[in-house]
């Protein structure tokens, strides 16, 4: 008989708890997958994929009205095609119940058992189920992130990023509270459906962590969208009357609006799951704390993706669990590399990058700076004045590539190719000795000559 029910039990059945799981599964081993909300977790289910369809869907407010420029004629002013918001949100919806359901067969046809229900340790290798109590030789943690708020009163009345992919009908106007890449994203998503959007951030500018040259260029180009950014402003109550929301703001200024959105962060989900109890160790911020193989204080239990607050990012998390299934079944102790992974986000204009940002560049050493600001082909005609920017930093000594980041249309597909390039360590000299693809915006990284003045540099 087993010592032990499984050979591995995942709470959470997130993009990293699914991969894991499945591929432990494949190999014969006996996997439970324990979760308590739908399969599928943050990202396909709360995140990265509806919010992506939401952006698709907003992008032809501006299509239509560019399409004038290129001999597209509506017979009245009015007349392009209405949008239908319930629409959109039911066509989310039966998209995501089909991923859903990809995701229950690839678990069913590699043999781990989902059971439905909220996982708590009860000791090293016993989770409780809802009462029942299932043991496991190795116990893997991946129950993600959930977004946090401050404790101000009237914060009970706010929606989160959660609740915005649901909402039944769209408010006249909204505030989003928060600066980083979930605010920015809804921002431009609600702005371009037609609701009058303020965003309030703590800071000088958006998206706190990024190259300074987006976070000016994003900026400025959602001002011109028509976001209204408040810069260094902080909520200090929110009251509701008769359907709507009043704001009071730290200088005692009063702001009222239609709904409220709170994106001021995520923090590892935690709670409530007996970690503590067993000897598992967290950090001051509440994630697990865990080593290079994503092992924690417990020698077997593992935690991955976002509860361990190392890089808050989908394919982060499959990595992790691609990895930690190497190091426990395939005999490969296998660690993770962060540097030069990408990221985006998908803000109107989208942003993404790969690298060092130009600051973290130069506490390295001396850099030089390329730098491109153009308008985009498609919009010499569109009217639209929207612009994109490019650059790059490379590392003076070695003549290396060490970061590339991009604000402007297919900026994360872009991207992506830039990533391939500085994971394989390029050159400024092997960019330049590429021929580029014109006419394309993705061809500015391969013509950049100059770099920007010295004196230029911030």
């Amino acid at each position: 008989m087993p010592r032990y029910d499984y050979d591995l039990i995942t709470i959470g059945a997130g993009s990293g708890g699914v991969r894991a799981s499945r591929l432990a599964a494949s190999l014969g081993k006996r996997v439970a997958i324990v979760e308590n909300s739908r399969t599928g977790g943050t990202c396909v289910m709360r995140g990265c994929v509806p919010k992506k369809l939401l952006v698709y869907g907003a992008h032809f407010a501006e299509d239509f009205q560019d399409s004038r420029g290129y001999g597209w004629s509506p017979d009245s002013p009015d007349s392009f095609p209405a949008h239908h918001w319930p629409a959109l949100i039911g066509n989310k919806d039966k998209e995501l119940d089909r991923l859903e359901g990809i995701y229950h067969r690839i678990l069913r046809e590699s043999g781990a058992a989902e059971i439905k229900g909220t996982g708590k340790l009860l000791d090293a290798h016993t989770v409780d189920v809802d009462g029942k109590a299932l043991t496991a030789e190795t116990i893997l943690i991946a129950t993600g992130g959930w977004p946090s708020m401050p404790k101000i009163p009237g914060i009970e009345h706010v929606i989160t990023s959660n609740e915005a992919l649901d909402l039944p009908e769209l408010p006249a106007s909204m505030v989003i509270v928060g600066g980083g890449y979930i605010a920015v994203e809804f921002a431009g998503i609600f702005n371009a459906f037609g609701v009058k959007v303020t965003e309030i951030i703590r800071a000088g500018n958006i998206l706190r962590g990024f190259d300074e040259d987006v976070r000016v260029t994003l900026a400025e180009e959602m001002e011109k969208k028509g976001v209204h950014i408040r810069r260094e402003c902080v909520v200090r109550s929110i009251e509701k009357t008769d359907g709507r929301y009043s704001l009071r703001l730290a200088h005692g200024d009063i702001l009222e609006t239609g709904l409220v959105m709170y994106a001021t962060g995520r923090a590892p989900n935690t709670a409530g799951l007996g970690l503590t109890e067993a000897g598992v160790v967290l950090t001051g911020k509440g994630a697990i704390r865990v080593d290079g193989y994503s092992r924690t204080s417990v020698a077997n239990i593992y935690a991955i993706g976002d509860v361990t607050d190392r890089m808050a990012l989908t394919p982060v998390a499959i990595a992790e669990a691609m990895a930690l299934v190497r190091t426990l079944y395939h005999d490969d102790p296998t660690a993770m590399t962060y540097e030069n992974i990408p990221s985006a986000v998908f803000s109107q204009p989208p942003v993404a990058g790969v690298g060092l940002t130009e600051a973290q560049a130069r506490e390295q050493g001396p850099v030089d700076v390329y730098i491109s600001r153009f308008t985009p082909l498609k919009h010499t005609l569109s009217g639209s004045d929207e612009k994109s920017m490019m650059k790059m930093i490379v590392d003076k000594a070695t003549g290396k590539v060490v970061g590339c980041h991009m604000v402007g249309m297919d900026a994360a597909e872009i991207i992506q190719g830039m990533a391939v390039a500085l994971k394989a360590g390029a050159t400024k000299a092997q960019f330049d000795a590429t021929i580029g693809i014109h006419p394309t915006a993705a061809e500015e990284f391969v013509t950049m000559r100059e770099p920007r003045p010295e004196h230029g540099a911030e």
